[in-house]
């Protein structure tokens, strides 16, 4: 794709655009985060970051139709080139076009208000109750979801503007400067760091109408933040992180899918949580991190096994979040399996996951449980 765009720069430049290499480079990078394959996103991005005058969009327009719509050359008179969007994956949502055109104000606003109710409904919906064509709507809003990554401060300190505590190095030097006068006072604070988030889902079969979506969020987190570990467990524990590195949402969840033996399978709660400690927690994977469970807590295993798996984990993590999907929008649920029960006194929040609502209140706790 990318010896493409640089023939596609290069038909501009032959036209009288001004494109230097830089811009090039500026294109490759904005597709790089878009779809390629798109052609709203490849005329827009080429817009912005190659076109930089007023009079050279015309040109823009005629170069970009023979490039990528192979028409011709001559017009009778100029056209504006006019992109929809033309949604081929299942969606219940309607995009409105980009560009109008000869649309009314009031019929614009019509379709902004069918789309912002749909996307509303959405929000609210559970995974459970969705068709496939919903789904596949929540999933590509999951994947654009930017996550605000847990942080900590650290022993050590770093110049600020401002701060508790005064840096005296930096303020004798700039006093230095001035020949021995005073100046300004100049401070420290202490550094942020990120703290581990590792995500750890369950895929069994009881967890069938809510895994991919929330494997999905595990995606999301995984982009945003650089360390982020994600594992998916039914009867055993399955590392998934380097399947979740690929670009593309799709591409990380059949990954994902193809590494995972014992999708849709039974359930071994405590069985997985023990082995996780065992072999990844007193590795200091979880030190000083979030671990974020995401169950039902249907276990069939021995409950001890469980409960001390739980009391472990608790002691080598900052926070244990369970997302609970049963618990839906009940703010006063109460566990009823004997696996809730037993995990209840060892975790710090209880959330539900149960839709994207839910998923959004969780993203804007992240920051809070540092």
């Amino acid at each position: 794709m990318v010896g493409v765009l640089v023939d596609f720069a290069n038909d501009l430049r032959r036209a009288g655009v001004a494109v230097g290499s830089g811009d090039v480079l500026t294109y490759c990078a904005a597709l790089a985060l878009l779809d390629p394959t798109d052609l709203l996103d490849l005329y827009w991005t080429g817009r912005t970051t190659m076109v930089t005058r007023r009079e050279h969009l015309p040109v823009y327009d005629r170069v970009f139709r023979k490039f990528f719509l192979d028409d011709p050359d001559a017009l009778p008179e100029p056209v504006k080139l006019t992109l929809r969007v033309t949604t081929e994956t299942q969606s219940v949502l309607q995009v409105p076009a980009t560009e109008p055109g000869t649309e009314s104000l009031d019929e614009q606003q019509v379709q902004l208000g069918l789309v912002g109710s749909d996307a509303e409904v959405l929000r609210n919906k559970a995974f459970a109750a969705c068709t496939p064509e919903e789904l596949a709507a929540l999933r590509r809003i999951i994947a654009r979801m930017r996550l605000a990554p847990p942080r900590r401060r650290t022993r050590r300190t770093v110049a600020a503007r401002d701060g508790r505590r005064p840096d005296p190095r930096r303020t004798v030097r700039a006093m230095m400067r001035n020949h021995g006068e005073p100046s300004t006072l100049h401070w420290r604070q202490r550094r942020l760091r990120l703290r581990p988030l590792i995500l750890i889902v369950d895929v069994s079969g009881s967890m069938a109408d809510y895994s991919r979506s929330l494997l999905q969020f595990a995606y999301s987190a995984r982009r945003a933040a650089a360390r982020v570990e994600a594992f998916c467990f039914g009867t055993r524990l399955t590392r998934i992180t380097r399947a979740l590195e690929r670009r593309r949402a799709d591409e990380a969840m059949e990954q994902a899918a193809k590494a995972v033996f014992d999708w849709e399978g039974g359930t071994q709660i405590g069985d997985s949580l023990a082995e996780f400690v065992r072999d990844w927690g007193r590795r200091g994977v979880c030190r000083g991190g979030i671990v974020v469970i995401c169950s039902d807590g249907l276990d069939r295993g021995d409950p001890q096994v469980l409960a001390t798996a739980m009391e472990r984990l608790a002691r080598l993590s900052h926070r244990v979040v369970w997302l609970n999907p049963h618990k839906g929008d009940n703010r006063n649920f109460q566990p009823s399996t004997l696996g809730m029960m037993v995990v209840a006194p060892h975790i710090d929040a209880l959330l539900s996951g149960h839709n994207l609502h839910s998923l959004e209140e969780f993203a804007a706790l992240l920051s809070e449980l540092s």
